[in-house]
């Protein structure tokens, strides 16, 4: 059973998201938190497996987040979803081991990563 996250501050911007993943891997459970201490609190609730961030949200940002996460989870496969395509950004991203996926959040947006991360699931847990 793989769970996905997904971290956005706009309720919207998750039903997206969530529909996207729902296309892409019907199979995976989706979870939804609107900032990144909810976010946290889901994490100690629930196993996730995967995790999509928004950057921009109050309070920490997504890169903020999910250089955290990674320093609880090494290998969790995180998207970094923003229309902040600043060098900058993707330069931390790619150091914090984020994947970016540039807003809007489509299916195609969206495939490389979540294929990329069943992939790795699969790995890990065979």
């Amino acid at each position: 059973m793989t769970t996905v996250l997904i971290v956005d501050d706009s309720k919207l911007a998750r039903i997206v998201v969530g529909k996207a993943v729902a296309a892409l891997q019907p199979e995976w459970t989706r979870l939804e938190a609107g900032n990144a201490d909810e976010a946290l609190a889901v994490f100690a609730a629930n196993a996730v497996d995967v995790v999509v961030l928004d950057f921009n949200m109050p309070g920490r940002n997504g890169l903020e987040l999910a250089e955290e996460l990674r320093a609880s989870y090494p290998d969790m496969p995180i998207a970094l979803a923003t229309a902040n395509v600043q060098d900058e950004v993707i330069g931390r991203a790619r150091a914090a081991g984020a994947t970016f996926v540039p807003k809007p959040i489509t299916e195609d947006g969206l495939r490389g990563f979540l294929s990329g991360a069943a992939l790795k699931l699969r790995q890990a847990g065979g």
